[in-house]
C-alpha cells in the first residue's frame, strides 16, 4: 500500500502547488520537451508515417523511461518518492495557467479591446485570431478550457493513477506531440499520425471522466448528459467531442461551429444546440467548472489508486494464507485456543 499512499500524497501536492503556483515563467519542464522533441523531428523527419511513428517512440518512450528510471531511483525512500510524483504532478498540469489565460482573454473583451483578446487567443489554442469576433474569440476560449481541462489536468490524474510517474509524463509528452506535429498540416499529415492516435488512444479514459464530472459538477446535469448523447459523436474528435459536448450542456451555451484553424476553414457541429451563444461572462462559468472537475478527477484517481492498492494487498494475504512459508505455524481446525 505505501505506493499507492505515495501516489495520493504526491498526486495532490502537485496539483496543490499548481493551483498556488501556476507555470514557471521559464525553464517549464514541457517547454523543454518540446524543444527536445522538435530537436528529434529535423534529424528524422520524412514525409513517412513509419518515421513518425518512430518520432514517437523516442520522445514519448524517452519521457516515460526517464519518469520509470527516476521512479526506481528513489523507491526505498518515502519522502523522495512523494516528491517526485509531486513535482511530475506539478509539471504536466496545467489548470492554473489554463484559468489564467482564459480570464486575461475575457478581461480584454469585457474592456472592448479586442486586439488583445485576439493577441492572448494563441495562447488557448491553435484558432486564427483575426477570423473571429468578440463572439467567435469567446466561444473558442470556453471550448479551449473544456479540452484543456481533459488534456491538461484530469487524463494526467487518470494516467498517473495507473502507471505512477512514468504515466503521467508519457500521458502529457504524447498530448505535447499531439500539438506539435498531430495536425493535418501538410508537413505533418502523414508525419504526425502516430502522435494523433496516440493522443486518441490515451485521452479516451480521461475524457470520459472529464465529461462524467462535468455533468455532475456542472449546474445543469441533464442538460450536460443529454448534450453528450446526441452531440458528442458528431465531433471530429472522439475525445474533445466529449468534452465540450458536456461543458456546453452544463453551462447552457451553445458551442461548435464554423472556425478557422491553421490556415483553414473547418464546419464543425453544433454542440448543445438549445442553448444560447456564449457571452463574455460564460469564460469565468468555465474556469470555474473546470476548477471543480479537476478537484474531483484528483479525487477519483487518489480513490481509484488506493482501492487498487487494497485489493492488491488482499490478494497477497490470500496467496500467503494458502501458500505459507515452510516453517510457519498455523492453526489446525477445531485446535484453536489452548497449547
Amino acid at each position: 500500500m505505501r505506493a499507492d499512499r505515495d501516489f495520493a500524497y504526491g498526486a495532490a501536492a502537485g496539483l496543490l502547488g499548481d493551483l498556488l503556483l501556476g507555470d514557471p515563467r521559464r525553464g517549464h519542464p514541457v517547454a523543454a520537451f518540446g524543444r527536445a522533441a522538435a530537436a528529434v523531428e529535423r534529424v528524422l523527419w520524412r514525409d513517412h508515417r513509419g518515421w513518425g511513428a518512430l518520432h514517437t517512440v523516442v520522445c514519448a518512450g524517452g519521457a516515460a523511461g526517464a519518469g520509470a528510471l527516476a521512479s526506481f531511483a528513489v523507491r526505498r525512500s518515502r519522502a523522495a518518492s512523494v516528491g517526485l510524483t509531486a513535482a511530475a504532478t506539478w509539471a504536466v498540469v496545467g489548470g492554473t495557467s489554463l484559468g489564467r489565460e482564459a480570464r486575461a482573454v475575457a478581461g480584454a473583451l469585457a474592456a472592448g479591446d479586442i486586439d488583445v483578446a485576439r493577441e492572448r487567443l494563441p495562447h488557448l489554442c491553435g484558432r486564427d485570431p483575426e477570423a473571429l469576433d468578440a463572439d467567435g474569440i469567446a466561444r473558442a476560449v470556453v471550448e479551449s478550457v473544456a479540452e484543456n481541462t481533459s488534456d491538461a489536468v484530469v487524463g494526467a490524474l487518470v494516467w498517473g493513477a495507473v502507471a505512477g510517474v512514468p504515466g503521467l509524463l508519457g500521458f502529457r509528452a504524447v498530448n505535447t506531440l499531439d500539438a506539435m506535429v498531430g495536425h493535418k498540416s501538410p508537413r505533418h499529415r502523414r508525419y504526425g499520425w502516430a502522435s494523433a492516435r496516440l493522443d486518441d488512444v490515451l485521452g479516451w479514459p480521461g475524457a470520459r471522466l472529464t465529461g462524467v464530472l462535468a455533468v455532475a459538477a456542472g449546474g445543469s446535469p441533464g442538460a450536460a448528459a443529454r448534450a453528450w448523447r446526441d452531440d458528442a459523436a458528431h465531433h471530429p474528435s472522439p475525445n474533445a467531442g466529449v468534452v465540450e459536448a458536456s461543458f456546453a450542456g452544463a453551462l447552457g451555451v451553445r458551442l461548435g461551429g464554423t472556425l478557422s484553424y491553421a490556415g483553414r476553414v473547418e464546419h464543425r457541429p453544433v454542440l448543445n444546440g438549445g442553448g444560447r451563444p456564449v457571452a463574455v461572462t460564460d469564460i469565468e462559468r468555465a474556469v470555474r467548472l473546470s476548477r471543480r472537475v479537476c478537484l474531483l478527477a484528483l479525487g477519483v484517481a487518489v480513490a481509484a489508486d488506493l482501492a487498487r492498492g487494497a485489493r492488491t494487498a488482499a490478494r497477497g494475504t490470500r496467496v500467503a494464507r494458502r501458500h505459507p512459508a515452510p516453517g510457519t505455524a498455523t492453526a489446525l481446525p477445531g485446535r484453536g485456543g489452548r497449547t
